[in-house]
């Protein structure tokens, strides 16, 4: 069984400004300066405490604060504006291609259960995946521990595998995991930093994929 996992935030959906917009509003409730944008999008596909751990200190006590009002203003930010984490150009046909190819499809993200699955659902898109595994069910990455599951659950062994991401997180867990990897550069993650984590491939739009996984797959 082949097995293709996505990242969620910058690989399949735009979530960029509702990400900044939330944290800025978490630090401004406890009083505090909110970090730059680019600190921010640094941090996109980490758990939310190791987000923050990395954002201030693991030691800083205002910490689980932080990760409750994040929590809040991205729920207000949902109600208020609705769905403001579109696809990506070419997203849906290449998750339609993979389909077609009998391969499974899994997703690893740093959001839970509840949040990826709210907006796969409201992109039509929920039932294409066997496999989804969040923040709720594993370390955060890079530790393999969303790819083991994966592939436990879908019944993948690691040379069947393939991680997609757009951060340095992602592709260090592929690596940990024993699977292949294939960098995006549409997400949040500067291209140099991806190369230096060793990708099997880097992919620049979606139309490019399914050439590199044919390539990865030997067909």
């Amino acid at each position: 069984m082949k097995l293709v996992i996505f990242d969620c935030d910058g690989t399949l959906v735009d979530s960029q400004h509702l990400i900044v917009a939330c944290m800025d509003a978490a630090f401004i409730s406890l009083g505090r300066t909110p970090p730059s944008r680019e600190a921010t999008l640094s941090i996109v596909g980490l758990s939310l405490f190791e987000a923050f751990a990395v954002l201030t200190s693991p030691e800083d006590p205002d910490i689980p604060a932080l990760i409750e009002a994040y929590k809040g203003a991205f729920h207000a930010e949902r109600q208020k504006h609705g769905h403001a984490e579109p696809l990506y150009p070419g997203c849906r046909e290449v998750i339609e291609w993979v389909a077609a190819e009998k391969a499974a499809l899994g997703i690893a993200t740093g959001k839970s259960q509840r949040g990826v699955r709210i907006v796969m659902t409201h992109h039509g898109l929920i039932d294409r995946f066997a496999t989804i595994q969040t923040a709720d069910d594993a370390p955060s990455k890079p530790h393999p521990g969303m790819i083991l599951q994966a592939m436990a659950e879908v019944g993948a062994v690691p040379e069947d595998t393939v991680m997609i991401g757009d951060t340095t997180y992602d592709i260090d867990m592929a690596h940990a995991a024993g699977v292949g990897s294939i960098a995006v550069t549409w997400g949040y993650h500067a291209p140099e930093a991806l190369l230096r984590s060793r990708p099997n491939a880097i992919a620049r739009t979606y139309g490019e994929v399914p050439a590199i996984l044919k390539r990865l797959w030997g067909v």
